[in-house]
Order: C-alpha cells, then structure tokens, then sequence
C-alpha cells in the first residue's frame, strides 16, 4: 500500500476514535461502577437469544444462573452473557482449531522476491476476504497467492504450508472506505474448492454477535509469521456504524483477519490499528516524535484496533451490481450471509416466479425419470437411486452423475469398481412434487425469510393439518435431542422464564435447537420436515410422487434400491406398490427421518417394521444431520437395518454424495451389485 493511503487510513481511524471517546468514556465509567456488559437492552437482548438459539451456552447452566432470584429482562441477559463468557465449552478449543484453518497467508511476488502483505480467511467454499488496502485491485491481486496451514505443528515444528493462487478474473470486488476485499482463490491441482479441504466461515448479517464488554479472538499472520492467535484477553470498546474498536494485542501483518466472538463466528475484519496522535492529528511514535512511513508501523503508539463489521460488508455487496455468476458465487456464503440464501429460498421455494410463455409451455411438461441402459448388471439387478425433496427444475441426467459421482469416490475407497452412471435407474419426482405441494398450499406467499422467526413461519405449511403433521415432526425431533421443556418451579418454558418468551417461539425454539445441535441451517431443517409433512398428511400428493416414481421403475428382477432423505420415506410406501415381478434384495437410506414416531406411524405399511420383502438394509445416518434425528433405527424398527454412523463434512451434513461417498455405505452396495 503506498504511504499516502497509508497516511488517509491512520488518519480516518484515529478520527473515529478521537470521536467516540465521550461513548468509550462512558462505557469505561460503567465498567468501573461493576456493570460487565455496558450495551444497550436492545442489543443484551438480541445476544442472549442468539446464544441461546444456537445452543452456544447450555440451556441447564442458564436456568441456572436465572432462577435463584427475580430478575429484569436486562438483567437476566447480562446473567446469560456472564455464563457464556466465563465457562467455555470444551468444544471452543477444536471449533477454534477448525475456524483457524480457514486463515491464509497472502504474499506478493515483487521483483523476483516474496513479500508477505497480510491475512486473509475464506468466506465460502472459494472466496477469500482480506483489506483493500491489501489486495487493491484485480491487478494486484493478480501478483499474489495464499498460504494455508503456515502454521506449526502440536510439537512446536514448522508444518508445510499449502499454496494456492488467486484468480481475481473469476472474482474480484473490493471497496476503499470499508477497506475489504473478496477475491476468489484457484483450486490447487486435483482438488475442488480450497473450501472444501479447509473449510470457511459463515457470515452473518444478524445482529447479536457480540456486546460491548465481550472478548473477541484474532487469527493471523503477524508480520509475516506463521500463524498466531490472540484469543480471549482482548474486549469490545465500541460499536460504531460501520466499525468495531477493541484492544487486541495484533500486528500490522494481521491486516485481514479475521475477528471472531466465543463462539467463533467472524464480527469484524481487522483492517487497523488506531494510533496515537497529537492536537494537529499527527500520528505519534512510541518516544513521542511524529512518526513518518519510514519508520515502520511497529514504531507506531498504537491505542486500539479497528475491524470493519461484517454486517456493513454484506449490506455493501448485497448493494452492488454483480453478473449472474458473481452473484452465485456470494449465494455460496450460506443464507445468514443475506446474499441469496434464506431469503432468496423462502420466496423461490414457496412461491415459484410468474413464467413467461417459454417457461410456462416447458413447466407444462415436467421433468421424466431416467431408466438404466438395458443388460446393466446382467440384466437382472437394478440399482435403483431415489431422490428427496428440492430437486425441482433439475436435470435429472445431472442429478443422476451426481449421485454416481458420490457412489463412486466410495466404491474405489472400498476397492470395488465404479458405476456408470447409465446403468442406473433414477426415477425423477422434483417437477411433479413441486406442482403437488402449490397446489396444495393453494394461498401462494412471499415471504422474506431475514430471521428464524420469519423462517419458520415461511417453511410452516398453510394447510391446518398438514401444519398440525409438521409441528409434530418439528417438536419431536427437538425432543429427542432433549430441548428443555421447562425448569424446577414453574411449568413454562425456560426461554419464557428468564424474560424471552416474546423473542423465542415454540418453532423458533424448536428449529434453533435443532439447528444448534448439528451442522444444518434452522432453514434446510425446516424444508425437509415441511415436505415430508405434506407428503405423509396429503393423500393426493403421496399418490402423485409415488405414480410418477413407479413410471420409472423396473418390472422385474432383483431391486438394489438407494433412497436419501424425503426418499427413504417414499421408498417404503413404494415397497408395497411395487410390481410383483421385483424382488427387493436390498435397501440403503441415508440422511432418514423413519426414526421418529411422527412419520413411520403414517406410512403405508403402517409402522417401524421392517419390509417383508427386503432381505437386506444399511441405514446411514450422521450425528451432525438433523434430518436423521429418529437414528439409529434398530431400537425401534422391528428386525430393523444395520445401523451405520458416518462423519460428514460439516458443510454437507444431509448431502447424498458425502454419505455415498463413505466406504463403508458404498461397500454395502457394491456387494449385492456383483453376479448373482
């Protein structure tokens, strides 16, 4: 960065904090008086009931601390955010580790040299976020490239670090006066998205991150060194507009990183340090001379730090005028990020876009399932894959590689050979599903999903029974991963007794919960149990799936059937409408809710029995789905499946390709696709 920008961001910064030092004055005099958290009710509140929601400080603690006395509603939440302050879970030092990998290094190369610039922190399975004043422009960005895991070892060794280049030309945006810039990184060879080996940040664009008198946590590269951290010992002073002030100790070289709260959710990007400076303005040394640009910013008498909000940032690119590629590119940020996510879902998946005459004539004609080429596995096995819900307007030939795709990584990690995707039937339901669920929600609406509240009145179906069918499946599922109901002394919900009962309601509760205890949005988990509901409560809409599935099925021989999520539910009714010339001799789900009382009670075969006419079943689930909550499946289901937990990427919870990527699930299919 040249000197006199330099110079101009100094200068900005020291401007704000000369400004907010009647707000910082009062804030220290509270401080004095005992008060901890010197905020407003408004944003006490909006972070205890994040807290809460997320599940980011255990519920049974927080009775705890609220009961023993009556308290005001401030008063209540300063004991919520006391709680998550002192006690940390053992679970904030590995989310650390992981958040700490998604942390980059940035060098130039200048002359035939390599010059570290500062930090910067993926943000979506591609995109990176650093300082303007970093990476300047596409130009710039150019001549750099990144480092992951510059870091050492648990034995104090130094780790070889992982390089990667950028590619400003698939994306670049950058804004002087916020001071970031999003720029997207190039996979490495034979590798997908850096994202996806390191992982990213969800931003968010809600408020209740973090109050003034919380900690917050730096990841960095100092100086140009391995990667460090400053964590815990540092605290919020003031909240400005656009701007965060807090005392950390950082170095210039972490320009770019990332500033997380306790529970390691990005609030700021750091992009300075605020100098001290005399009645001219003047930037000051350490020994009290006026400092000049050749003296190095580690001659600076630094006062505080200075972090862009993260909120600002995502209001500033939900602003701008992007291609439809750059556009899809910041949706990938997750729908908290409020750039294509949950919003843009709520409306798209309740109340599809008004077609033109070329869209209306090709919606006429919905999507068909895919039959496998003829003599597929001798002729007399069928692999047979089943979709769940949101496939509408999909390609079915695509979703099929897909799903192959997935197989297949596990297969070869399993030793077996691979599929072709062509010898696989892939009946194809999304279009007809789609049109059933319109109809019969009948009231089309908008609704713009901007917080869980407004998400889980947007995914509740309008039809009074099936609505009665989704909050049982919804209250069930937060039950069995033991929500408190109420606490020691009263009969009200504990959201209730400590003065948030208008914030938190029943489904809000229920979802966050749900959403807090595993690795899916409150949104995702929402949609899933809305579609299974209207499936399972509407006789209409059951038939039409399973019609147009059994349209696109084998008449004979020996069924390999492999079903995922709203799938697997259908694929039991299917079992008993199948034409008596198939024999079922095998069944995989994956990602199921069958194990919850709400949904295999209503299904055709009426109960958690196993099928008489499945001779063999793999159940795979994972802890961190919500979905497959009712899992593992053997305690409930009569001569039940063979239960199998798998790990998946955090990121990809309830995907199809990550359970079927799995050796052990691939392995299972593999076997009975062999000579008979």
């Amino acid at each position: 960065m040249c000197s006199e920008e330099r110079r101009r961001q100094l200068a900005a910064a020291a401007a704000r904090y000369r400004e907010s030092s009647d707000e910082r004055g009062a804030v220290e005099r509270q401080q004095d008086a005992g008060v901890a958290f010197p905020d407003s009710e408004q944003a006490l509140a909006a972070r205890a009931t994040r807290l809460l929601e997320r599940h980011a400080v255990p519920a049974a603690m927080v009775v705890e601390a609220v009961r023993a006395e009556p308290l005001a509603a401030p008063a209540a939440y300063e004991r919520i955010l006391g709680v998550s302050k002192e006690l940390q879970a053992w679970s904030f030092l590995p989310r650390g580790a992981r958040a700490a990998r998604t942390v980059a290094r940035i060098s130039v190369r200048e002359n035939g040299r390599e010059l570290p610039l500062g930090t910067g922190f993926l943000v979506s399975p591609g995109l990176l976020m650093t300082n303007h004043h970093v990476l300047t422009d596409a130009e710039a960005a150019g001549r750099c490239f990144v480092e992951f895991d510059a870091q050492v070892t648990v034995d104090n060794t130094p780790q070889a670090p992982i390089r990667l280049e950028l590619d400003p030309d698939g994306f670049f945006v950058a804004d002087q006066r916020l001071d970031f810039a999003l720029v997207l990184v190039a996979a490495g060879p034979g590798t997908g998205p850096p994202g996806q080996t390191f992982g990213w940040n969800r931003l968010s664009v809600q408020p209740g991150k973090l109050v003034i008198g919380e900690p917050v946590n730096v990841i960095g590269h100092p100086m140009g060194r391995l990667k460090e951290i400053a964590v815990r010992d540092n605290m919020l002073q003031v909240r400005l507009d656009d701007f965060l002030q807090y005392k950390t100790d950082t170095e210039p070289g972490n320009s770019g990183s990332p500033v997380f709260n306790d529970q390691w959710e990005v609030v700021a990007l750091h992009h300075s340090g605020v100098p001290k400076t005399d009645e001219r303005g003047q930037v000051l040394r350490r020994d009290g001379q006026v400092w000049q640009p050749g003296d190095g910013d580690d001659a600076i008498d630094w006062v505080s730090n200075e972090g862009v909000r993260v909120s600002s940032i995502l209001r500033h690119l939900a602003a701008l005028p992007l291609t439809e590629r750059e556009r899809d590119l910041l949706t990938e940020m997750g729908p908290e990020s409020g750039l294509g996510g949950a919003a843009v879902a709520a409306v798209a998946a309740v109340t599809p876009p008004a077609p033109g005459p070329l869209a209306a004539a090709e919606a006429a004609v919905p999507h068909t399932g895919l039959r496998a080429r003829d003599g597929a596995f001798g002729g007399k096995r069928h692999l047979v894959f089943l979709h769940g819900r949101s496939q509408e307007g999909k390609d079915p030939e695509k979703l099929r590689r897909e799903w192959a795709a997935g197989l297949n990584q596990g297969l070869v990690r399993a030793g077996l050979a691979p599929v072709d995707p062509a010898d696989t039937w892939f009946p194809y339901y999304g279009d007809r599903l789609a049109q059933a669920l319109s109809a019969h929600e009948a009231v089309p609406r908008l609704v713009e999903a901007t917080s869980l509240t407004a998400e889980a009145e947007a995914a509740a179906p309008v039809s009074p029974t099936t609505r009665a069918v989704y909050e049982e499946i919804v209250g069930e599922a937060a039950a069995r991963w033991d929500i408190p109901q109420a606490v020691p002394g009263g009969d009200r919900p504990a959201a209730e007794r400590i003065g948030l009962g208008d914030v938190v309601g029943t489904l809000q509760r229920q979802l966050s919960w749900l959403a807090g205890r595993s690795d899916l949005d409150a949104w995702t988990i929402a949609l899933v149990f809305r579609d299974v509901a209207a499936y399972l409560d509407d006789p209409g809409t059951r038939d039409t799936v399973l019609d147009c599935v059994l349209d696109t099925m084998p008449d004979e021989g020996e069924l390999i059937l492999v079903s995922h999520s709203l799938g697997t539910v259908v694929g039991m009714d299917l079992i008993t409408r199948l034409s008596p010339g198939v024999r079922p001799i095998h069944l995989t789900t994956a990602g199921s809710p069958l194990g919850l009382d709400s949904v295999y009670n209503r299904l055709l075969s009426g109960g958690p029995k196993r099928p008489e006419a499945v001779t063999d079943w793999l159940n795979a689930w994972s802890p961190a789905d919500a979905v497959a909550i009712g899992c593992p499946l053997a305690d409930d289901w009569a001569d039940g499946p063979t239960d199998l937990a798998v790990l998946n990427a955090r990121d990809r919870a309830h995907s199809i390709v990550e359970y079927l990527s799995h050796a052990e699930v691939a392995e299972v299919i593999g076997r009975h696709l062999g000579p008979g």
